[in-house]
């Protein structure tokens, strides 16, 4: 399986926003945007090195870049849920518009800006993994301009198995999804038939890091597994106090034996409820 988890932000930010993979940032991006004409080359706005990301990562994580067309790209991997992860995107996006150009200048030479936000988590109330939103008018759907585009990958709710998989995107999600379990001597050939995760996958297995590079990593990942057992716990917490609140309103309906049998409650523990 491969060593590193490219969901962690020090592993994403050094695979796909490094200057000798830009093969694989561009492969992601063309799965997203899913256009006729691909980009073929990319220049990175902020690539990665450790100075930098140690700067960083305490604001900021996201990959800038921008196209042969000029178009701007920001894209960010956020695995801890967040409240008002709305307003941080589109803070994001139109930090990197606005940021196009200094006071004073032409508004003409502001390019288009696509933001891709991969979330481990559900947030945007629609179905399917991959929603996108553009500025349009709400009676027509006329869009007033495509020079703002926001991308939700929203990795928890993609669940398809290998035999399943339809386009680019599926097996870049497969990738980030299940790199944990992938071999790089043996990798699925719903996979390896791209050329640019294959590289991902192989690069994520002998990635070297410094000293330094690996303990930032562990903190992250210690980081990640201890945010995951809160919300697990939390989740619980949340489930036994709404199964309480239940068994509370029943006292008056229901006898203790019924009780006990709808909530899943011991009679012992609904006799001490009822007293």
């Amino acid at each position: 399986m491969c060593r590193l988890n490219p969901k962690v932000d020090f592993a994403f930010k050094k695979l796909f926003g490094s200057e000798e993979n830009k093969d694989i940032l561009i492969s992601f991006i063309n799965s997203v945007l899913d256009k006729p004409v691909p980009i073929k080359n990319l220049e990175l706005k902020n690539p990665y090195n450790l100075a930098n990301y140690k700067k960083e990562r305490v604001t900021i994580l996201d990959i800038k870049a921008i196209d042969e067309a000029g178009i701007w790209y920001d894209i960010e991997m956020q695995v801890g849920e967040q409240a008002f992860y709305d307003k941080r995107a589109v803070l994001y996006l139109a930090k990197t518009y606005s940021e196009q150009i200094e006071s004073g200048d032409d508004f003409e030479k502001l390019r288009k800006t696509i933001g891709i936000h991969i979330v481990d988590f559900n947030y945007i109330q629609e179905e399917g993994y991959h929603n996108c939103y553009k500025l349009c008018n709400v009676r027509t759907y006329k869009e007033f301009s495509d020079l703002l585009e926001l991308h939700f990958i929203e990795l928890s709710k993609f669940d398809k198995d290998y035999k399943d998989l339809k386009t680019t995107l599926d097996r870049w999600v497969t990738f980030l999804n299940k790199a944990y379990e992938i071999d790089k001597n043996n990798i699925p050939k719903e996979l390896a038939e791209d050329i640019s995760i294959k590289k991902a996958i192989e690069k994520l297995d002998i990635m070297y890091l410094e000293k330094e590079e690996r303990e930032i990593y562990e903190g992250e990942l210690k980081g990640l597994r201890v945010r995951k057992a809160e919300l697990k716990a939390a989740e619980i917490k949340g489930r036994e106090e709404g199964i309480l609140q239940v068994a509370k309103s029943l006292l008056d309906v229901l006898d203790i034996d019924t009780i006990a049998l709808k909530t899943g409650l011991s009679i012992e523990e609904v006799r001490i409820l009822k007293k």
